[in-house]
């Protein structure tokens, strides 16, 4: 029998939400894992229970600076993904993004390391066409309060297939859709978790304009799984795939199911569509489907089940 290779796996913005999930997975996995985060919005909460494993290793770095290591796999997710965040410094979030993939490719470049880069539906902006499929340029604002990240994560796609064409980096580019569960920012304006915590508080829940629009909520272990899959596609399969739940419920939907299950006493109140915020958002998921023979496994009750329960204890904590 071979023996196993154990990769040494490069994750930027390993201590955020899906960072700390993969830095887990990949370590549970049998491989050495060097995690990147400058904590701006990852904690290290999320991967303290790690950082006694002799194979994790944790460094504080910004990727819009050059990052010399020696690693066979980078998995590129450092980038702030809610609009809170990275609307709080737009200038450095389409910094990360355009200059953390020029570093992180001239890193793969450098070492002939394989790179994934976590791109987003928010790729597609406000879509035009439903469901969104790769093929679709997107329908996306250049100059509004969204864009920082929108064309951010645009650009970084950008470069990502330049470097494939010019350099022959091997690449992965995976557009991820509404994901949810256990660490998630509590603050992060998300509605997942804004639904979830003003539920527990019994304090009334925010919805944006009349809860129509529509989103498709895949939970945390199912996209980590998708990862994983897709980096271990041949050098031929670079994507960009979409990798979300197709299941679309609208915000106010989400809304009821969330109060009924943390029986609430919240009541629902409205208040004005944010600029640019996307009416529909539903991934096809035909290519996963057929390259990476994957699709979502969790329901959204499940996932929330868990979310909640996380929340649940994190608020009880902060209280003691």
């Amino acid at each position: 029998m071979p023996k196993f290779i154990r990769n040494r796996i490069l994750v930027t913005g390993g201590a955020g939400f899906l960072g700390s999930h993969l830095c887990e997975r990949l370590l549970n996995d049998g491989h050495d894992v060097l995690c990147v985060d400058n904590f701006f919005t990852g904690t290290k909460d999320n991967i303290a229970h790690l950082i006694g494993n002799p194979h994790f290793e944790l460094l504080r770095h910004d990727v819009t600076l050059p990052l010399f290591v020696e690693v066979d796999e980078i998995y590129n997710l450092a980038c702030p993904a809610s609009p809170i965040h990275y609307q709080f410094d737009p200038v450095q979030t389409t910094k990360t993004s355009v200059h953390g993939a020029i570093n992180m490719l001239g890193l793969a470049k450098r070492v002939k390391a394989k790179i994934l880069q976590a791109s987003t539906s928010e790729v597609y902006g406000d879509p035009e066409i439903h469901p969104q499929t790769e093929g679709y340029w997107g329908h996306v604002n250049p100059i509004g309060p969204r864009s920082c990240y929108d064309e951010g994560k645009r650009c970084a796609e950008t470069l990502f297939f330049d470097y494939y064409r010019q350099h022959s980096v091997r690449i992965k580019v995976a557009r991820i859709f509404n994901t949810y569960g256990p660490r998630m920012h509590p603050n992060d304006g998300r509605v997942v978790s804004n639904f979830i915590v003003q539920a527990l508080q019994n304090e009334p829940i925010t919805i944006y304009g009349q809860g129509i629009q529509t989103r498709s909520f895949g939970y945390v272990d199912d996209l980590i799984e998708a990862f994983i899959r897709l980096m271990n596609t041949g050098d031929e399969i670079t994507g960009p795939i979409n990798l979300g739940n197709p299941s679309e419920f609208s915000v106010r939907q989400l809304a009821e199911i969330i109060i009924q299950l943390t029986n609430s006493k919240s009541k629902l109140v409205f208040s004005n569509l944010p600029v640019d915020d996307p009416k529909q958002r539903q991934p096809d998921i035909s290519v996963a489907r057929n390259i990476l023979k994957w699709e979502p496994t969790t329901g959204l009750e499940t996932g929330l089940h868990a979310t909640i329960k996380y929340f649940d204890t994190l608020l009880a904590t902060a209280k003691k």
